[in-house]
């Protein structure tokens, strides 16, 4: 039998919709942790309990939450983002290099956008959660991220 429990709801009424831009410059392919950054975007905000949207401008990198404990995971996870789309494969689409497609199929299977709880003032991650921009371009690149956060002010 499974046991689950639930915490009593809470009610926040949305009453402020804050937004900022955040520029990053990636190193090329590979993970970069946008948790802190989030973070700080919150408590400037001065988010109290609401969602806080963060959305990639781009086609060939993306946005996910993963495991910030062990950096072999990162390591894995781009072994099978390049298992799943390969450099290699008969691409049609290749103006920009034999990386970009790839880029593009490896964007589709991830996300452009996430959504994360805030809760008095915090990001509602779980303990081993951090929020990452994904670049699948071999250089590096400038990258730009909505971040808006619609809620209740603490």
């Amino acid at each position: 039998m499974t046991s689950t429990t639930r915490s009593a709801p809470s009610t926040a009424q949305a009453t402020t919709i804050t937004s900022s831009l955040l520029t990053v410059q990636t190193q090329g392919r590979g993970f970069t942790d946008l948790t802190g950054e989030a973070a700080k975007f919150i408590a400037e905000a001065g988010a109290g309990t609401g969602a806080l949207t963060l959305f990639i401008r781009h086609t060939s990198a993306s946005l996910t939450i993963q495991e910030n404990a062990d950096p072999s995971v990162l390591v894995d996870l781009t072994t099978a983002l390049a298992r799943l789309a390969p450099e290699d494969a008969p691409w049609t689409h290749d103006a920009e290099g034999p990386d970009d497609m790839p880029g593009h199929v490896k964007t589709m299977l991830t996300q452009t956008s996430l959504n994360v709880p805030v809760l008095n003032g915090r990001l509602a991650l779980g303990t081993w959660q951090a929020i990452y921009l994904i670049e699948h371009r071999r250089r590096p690149h400038q990258r730009e991220v909505v971040l808006q956060f619609i809620g209740g002010n603490r």
